[in-house]
């Protein structure tokens, strides 16, 4: 079993709160709160196991340990489309907006949409975001396969 405070392997945990929050906690750190059970002894085998919810027995109990996942694999990358600054001037121009007002709805400078507009400004997740559900277009594709 591990203690919850200094992460040490130990035979035993008791229960004990400390301040305010209830940890499993091995006899040397169990010094820094109250005790709320004592730790089993070996005349009660049932009581050695570690108390359910605990980290260590969640992951016991999936069978899984924790690994680090690599999310941008797991989503599949998606790229702006080659023509994503035309898509952005018909989108606007198509719901009747100068470029002062689509900056006001996006809480952006007029210069910043003129530059979207011209191809000339790379625009960050959040503000491609933005404009996909502002003016209800698809800024991102699929990336083409590579040979």
């Amino acid at each position: 079993m591990l203690c919850e405070m200094c992460g040490n392997e130990v035979e035993t945990t008791s229960r004990v709160r400390v301040e305010g929050t209830v940890l499993a906690l091995c006899s040397n750190c169990s010094k820094f709160g109250t005790i709320l059970d004592p730790p089993p002894t070996a005349a009660s085998p049932e009581r050695a196991s570690v108390r359910p919810g605990t980290p260590a027995t969640r992951v016991q109990a999936t069978g899984r340990r924790l690994e680090e996942r690599d999310l941008y694999t797991e989503i599949g990358e998606l790229e702006l489309a080659p023509d994503w600054a035309r898509r952005v001037r018909v989108a606007r121009e198509a719901v009747a907006w100068t470029p002062d007002e689509l900056a006001k709805k996006l809480n952006e400078k007029k210069s910043v949409v003129l530059k979207l507009e011209s191809g000339g400004f790379h625009p960050p997740d959040q503000l491609v975001r933005k404009l996909e559900h502002l003016l209800r277009i698809r800024l991102r594709a699929d990336p083409e396969p590579r040979a």
